[in-house]
This record gives structure tokens, sequence and C-alpha cells, in this order.
């Protein structure tokens, strides 16, 4: 079977293919619609999709191709996004209940538009948290979505059927939403790319929102080319997004080859060393050992930050969601609604001292990067736990599962840095490091994970259970 059929190809390994009209377009998206009916009844990842638009895109590409027009660096590429995305026609559920009540969104996001600019071809919308409040891919009025690697494992969320969808090659490209990690840790957990990018830098307009002042969007993807490709093509000031940063395009794609020499590695330690499974210990090795980094150094007071994250998420997310939550309580994932409930008991001073403790932080952590240019620091504590499952062990002590699977994604995303997530395939289950840069250095992460893609250190790996 061929990589493109089976779904192991790139997404720039297939624009270039349908560019030189070796393939369609068209021959493509019905080979990852096939891929879809075939394997999405056990693994969950897709809600909707999007049948019939994308014959209608994949025609058009094709048909521009034939009369010479340049398609783009994505033509054919097939691609989905979580479901709080807006998809002309589709309703907006974020992942609940309550949201089935609104009519179709009359327009599609402006990450979807600018990807399908590219020649990117739309397949559907994924399976997430209920309203992103979730660290799991456990979704209670759809199902949970199912690890590839292991379908009685978790994804990861919130964005778990954006993880889930690429590590099987239904779709070489989705995306998702980070706000405390939601990216990250289905990269991590399903052995696959994810970029965190700067806070601001993408456009979250026609998103529906979580938490305003942590929410950022991204790509998963099979490798970093794809990664690059996809952030490049999404880059771009919107003022339909009032924090989106009116900053100059940053290409990164072109810059990938550039190798990592000059470049100042440091490993996050301290805290980021407790609480860590022996797997993300071996991966973190593996990783510092490859890039040869030897410098350990500490953030400051980070499971206070940590906690001030918890408290500005559990705040402005229930703020979001007052009325709901007066009129519909017993329509949320009772998980989800008590955590909003709580969050909207906490005192007006515990959030200002929140968010006090969240500038010093960012000042703080921001000049660490006068000392180096990369950060290294595990993705998860652990690989992908089993569904159901509500307790993660530490070591030194068992924590609620749902909460601490973000022990060391959160700490980034409280002050907006840029975050690479590379997958490595121990055994059984495969695992992520972080890779974090200065706020607008995306091309350095990038250039960190495809060196070490190069080197064959880390890689998505083909499963042949969905091939």
């Amino acid at each position: 079977m061929s990589a493109l059929a089976s779904g192991t190809a790139s997404a720039a390994a297939i624009a270039a293919s349908v560019n030189r009209r070796e393939t369609s377009a068209l021959a493509v998206v019905e080979a990852a619609l096939a891929r879809i009916a075939r394997h999405n009844p056990a693994l969950n990842c897709f809600t909707s999709v999007t049948r019939e638009r994308a014959l209608a895109s994949a025609r058009r590409v094709d048909a521009d191709i034939a009369a010479g027009k340049n398609a783009g660096p994505l033509a054919g590429v097939p691609f989905a996004v979580k479901n709080l995305f807006d998809v002309a026609g589709l309703t907006t559920i974020a992942g609940s209940k309550i949201n089935r009540d609104l009519a179709p969104a009359p327009h599609d996001a402006p990450l979807i538009t600018r990807l399908e600019g590219q020649g990117a071809i739309l397949l559907g919308a994924l399976n997430m948290g209920e309203y992103a409040y979730d660290f799991t891919g456990e979704n209670i009025h759809d199902g949970p979505s199912r690890n590839p690697h292991d379908v009685t494992r978790m994804t990861g969320g919130s964005s778990g059927g954006s993880g889930g969808a690429v590590a099987a090659g239904l779709v070489p490209l989705t995306l998702g939403s980070d706000t405390n990690g939601s990216i990250r840790v289905p990269a991590s957990f399903c052995g696959i790319f994810g970029l965190k990018p700067t806070y601001g830098r993408l456009s979250r307009a026609g998103t529906f929102p979580f938490v305003s002042s942590f929410d950022h969007l991204g790509p998963l993807a099979r490798t970093t080319e794809d990664l690059a490709l996809a952030y490049d093509a999404m880059q771009g000031a919107d003022p339909a997004d009032p924090v989106q940063a009116s900053r100059p395009d940053e290409p990164s794609c072109g810059s990938l080859h550039n190798g990592i020499a000059g470049l100042r590695l440091a490993i996050a330690g301290g805290y980021f060393e407790q609480g860590r499974s022996a797997a993300a210990s071996a991966a973190m090795s593996q990783v510092a050992r490859a890039l040869g980094a030897t410098r350990t150094i500490h953030l400051p007071e980070v499971a206070r930050a940590r906690a001030a994250a918890y408290i500005i998420t559990a705040a402005e997310g229930s703020a979001l969601h007052l009325d709901r939550l007066r009129e519909r309580a017993g329509e949320f994932d009772p998980a989800v609604r008590d955590r909003l409930l709580a969050g909207a008991m906490i005192p007006a001073g515990a959030v200002i001292r929140a968010q006090k403790l969240r500038r010093w932080y960012q000042r703080q952590v921001l000049a660490l990067f006068q000392e180096c240019d990369i950060i290294l620091a595990p993705a998860t504590p652990c690989t992908a736990p089993k569904l159901g499952d509500t307790t993660l062990d530490l070591g030194a002590q068992k924590v609620p599962l749902r909460p601490n699977i973000g022990l060391f994604t959160q700490p980034f995303s409280f002050i907006g840095l840029p975050v690479v997530t590379v997958p490595v395939q121990l055994s059984p289950l495969p695992i992520g490091v972080q890779i974090v840069a200065a706020p607008w250095r995306e091309d350095l992460a990038l250039r960190v994970a495809h060196h070490l893609e190069r080197a064959g250190v880390v890689h998505a790996k083909a499963l042949a259970a969905f091939s």
C-alpha cells in the first residue's frame, strides 16, 4: 500500500505529489475519507465529516493545477479541526451538549480559511473535552477519543480527536487549541508533533473560547516540516482577535535546516524533575543527550505559578459560562460543571494576586532567556493512562489524574511561551518532550525539533493497525 493511501505520507509529500500531478487531490481526499470511514468507529476522533465539501474542494484544487495555477504549498492536504472552530454549516459544539442548540456557523474560522487558501482541504470536526476544560480526551456526550497506540488508553485532551486523528494517519494535519496544555498533552500521549505558538501569534477569531487570557491555537502533525508549513500558512494579523499581535509574519519552514549550532540549550530542573515517570525521564535523557544539552536551569516558583494558572483558569472559565450554569447546569459534564462552579466562588482578591504573580513570574522567566535560547522540559508526567483512570501515580504520592496531567505544560502556557512538543517512541507507548523558546521565537523551537527528527531521536510512528 502506498504512503498516500495508508495515511503515513506527510503533508509536504502530499502537496508535492499533487502539485507535480503524480496524484490528484481528489484521490488523496477519497483515500482519507475511506480511512476515516474504516477506522473512526474504533477511534472516535471525528464528530462530523464534511465529505461533500471536501470532494468539491479537491476538484477545485485539481482544476487549478490543470489550468496551470499555483495551488499552494498545502495543495490537496487533508486536515481537520477541533470542534470549537467555526466551520460554515456546522454547529460549533465545543464538545458540549448545550451548544448543540446553536445555529450552524455562517463562516469558517480565519485559520481554516488561511489553510484552504494554501490548498489544504477540510475533512471535518474533531472530538474534544467539553468546553476544552479537560486533559483526558474523554467526552461524556460524544464518547472518548481513543489512542491509536492502544485503544484502551487516553488520547489526552482537550484536543484529543486532533491528536488521535494524526497519530492514526486519518489526516496528516489537524488544528487544536491549547489553554493549559491541550495541544501538547495529546501530542505527547499520541506520539506526534504539536506546536503551541506564542500567545497572540495566531488569530483565535471564529473559535469558542475557554480562558481568553491563556487560549492559543496551533497545529498537530506527523513531521516538523508539516508543523512549519501549517504555521506559516496561518500567520498574519487579524483585527477580529483583539489580542492577536500585529507583528510581522515570521516564516519558519525555510529556517528548519539551519541547524542548532550556536544555540544555548538548557534543561528545566527542580520542579520539572519531580513526579515524572521513568518514561518521562528516559525521554528527557534521550533528547538532552542528542542535543548535547548539559546545563540545568531552574524556573522560579513554578508550583506557585501553576497554582495561579489554576485560579485564573477557573475564574475566567466560570465567568464565560455563568448563564449556562444558572440555567442548564444539569447538561454539563459533572466534572466540568463542578470545577466551573468552584471557579465562580473564587474571591476577586485571589484572582488579583494570581495575576500579580503571573506578571512577576513572566519577568523572571523571560530573564532566563538572556542566558539560554531553548529550555527542555517533559511534556507529561507519564505515558497515556487507561481510559477511566482517575488517579495519577507521581511516585511519592497519588494525585487526581485530570488536573495533574498538565503538571509540566501549565507553567509555560501561563505566560504564553511558544512550545514544540516532540515524540519519543518508547516501548510500549510514546511520550513527549517540550522544546520551549522565548516569545516570538517559534522558529528556534522548530529548528531544534527538526534537528532531533533528522537525527532519528524523535518521530511519529507508523501504526500498522490503521494503514
